[in-house]
């Protein structure tokens, strides 16, 4: 079949409400949400069941169609930026499947957005504990094809502790039904690792089942100030020893984010009269006894104002006001791109490490590029740091983006030199494939290759991206 011929069948395959190829209409999948890459293809095909996107994997294996498999297109690292061939967008499998009390399970198809997906758990009375400020545009198998970090790390961690099973379209067209709700199944490889964090190169994520905790009868959250990142990792260990499995998000930025995040964000406020010049979000879980983590949360807090460490501290005492305070965390990565042009990292480090990390990352941005403004800030409490470089006021936007690969470079460098690396978080995409070359050893590479090779011979499922084999 030839490529003009392939792309009817598709069409016939999904009918006329289920492909897109006007310029106009095409051009939000092709673009990513950052407007720093934009791609090409020759159309966006939305099927609406797996069996849809078995029957255009298929077609497009025979004719050696390429594929960028994408969902809400939110992803930081150009992984779902189309280099010809066809988009599959998945944001027409948005259906619930099943929601299994007694298991703790959900099963979704990979369009549902995380939002929903929340909101479905919570109905039920859980909580599904991957958290994104994208969440309200991000789908749940974008979150899953990257192992999506997010904000409740610190107890939870990343999406891959939340699936238990995954149904897969490979890049042949076969469906591989790993559908199971088991919290124990020791049959052989577990396969659905493979492709959770694999970012679409051999597979497309069609539905998972996903894991559920019950949902917390309260939460404790506070925002304190410090003076120093040395002091920041000193209210972390205080809080992680008073609170323990309470403790489920450890959030930090700098007096930057937060007026940044303030003079751009209609519902973000500083809570604090004076300034200050770094803050601290946390959050503690209550199952049982809200008093007791309340109680164990001002103790900390108080502990940490007679050492000296804090400087000053609000508590909510309603979830308005609770929301109040993550709205200047959440808020902050769209404030930053408001502001100015952002050279963006997505660092790992251990988190004994972040205060020097952060001491020397800054030395090498202020020598490198002059004026920049540098905005730390994220998940301190997993070792994650946004380590971003707003644009210098007097730089015009491609002098900055010149100076990226240069800056990530020895910013990268660091992070591995600490025991780290240079992508917590985000995926490798299309940014970060020579990083992940420079950085990985020959065997981690060749054993990628393998998988690669082994799932899709012909690279046709989103090449280019994680590990280059052609």
């Amino acid at each position: 079949m030839d490529g003009q011929a392939a792309i009817t069948a598709i069409k016939e395959v999904v009918g006329d409400n289920g492909w897109l190829a006007d310029a106009a209409d095409v051009e939000p999948y092709v673009n990513e949400w950052l407007k720093i890459l934009e791609g090409t293809c020759q159309m966006v095909v939305r099927p609406s069941t797996t069996e849809q996107v078995a029957q255009v994997i298929y077609i497009c294996h025979n004719a050696g169609i390429s594929i960028t498999p994408q969902g809400g297109n939110t992803g930081m690292v150009g992984g779902a930026v189309p280099d010809g061939g066809i988009v599959l967008s998945t944001e027409r499998l948005n259906n619930v499947r099943e929601l299994d009390a007694d298991n703790a399970t959900l099963t979704v198809e990979a369009g549902c957005l995380l939002a929903d997906v929340q909101a479905t758990a919570s109905a039920a009375g859980f909580l599904f504990p991957l958290t994104l400020a994208s969440e309200g545009s991000c789908c749940i198998g974008g979150n899953i094809a990257t192992n999506a970090g997010g904000n409740n790390t610190v107890r939870y961690g990343n999406t891959r502790e939340q699936v238990l099973g995954l149904e897969v379209v490979l890049p042949d067209g076969r469906v591989w039904d790993g559908l199971r709700g088991l919290r124990k199944d020791n049959t052989g490889y577990d396969l659905k690792q493979l492709f959770i964090g694999a970012e679409g190169t051999l597979g497309v994520i069609t539905a998972a089942v996903l894991s559920l905790v019950p949902a917390p009868r309260d939460r404790v959250t506070a925002m304190a100030t410090a003076k120093n990142w040395e002091d920041l990792l000193k209210l972390f260990r205080i809080m992680r020893g008073r609170l323990s499995g309470s403790l489920i998000a450890f959030e930090v930025f700098t007096d930057l984010g937060m007026e940044i995040t303030v003079d751009h964000i209609d519902d973000a406020h500083n809570p604090f009269t004076d300034a200050h010049s770094l803050y601290s979000l946390m959050e503690a879980a209550c199952y049982d006894n809200e008093a007791a983590v309340r109680e164990a949360v001002e103790k900390g807090l108080g502990e940490a104002f007679e050492d000296g460490i804090v400087t000053d501290a609000v508590m909510a005492e309603s979830g308005q006001q609770a929301a109040n305070l993550w709205n200047v965390r959440e808020g902050l990565p769209e404030a930053q791109s408001m502001e100015a042009m952002v050279i963006k990292h997505d660092v790992s480090i251990p988190i004994s490490r972040v205060p020097e990390y952060v001491a020397q990352g800054g030395s090498i941005v202020t020598q490198t590029i002059p004026g920049a403004r540098l905005l730390p800030f994220g998940h301190m409490g997993d070792g994650n740091l946004h380590f971003n470089v707003l644009q210098p006021n007097d730089m015009g936007r491609d002098a900055f983006l010149a100076l990226k690969n240069g800056i990530n470079r020895k910013l990268h460098d660091l992070a591995i030199a600490m025991g780290g690396t240079f992508s917590a978080e985000h995926g490798v995409g299309l940014n970060k494939v020579g990083d992940l070359a420079h950085y990985r050893s020959d065997v981690e590479i060749d054993l990628m290759a393998r998988v690669k090779q082994a799932f899709d011979p012909a690279n046709i499922m989103n090449p280019g991206k994680v590990i280059n084999v052609g």
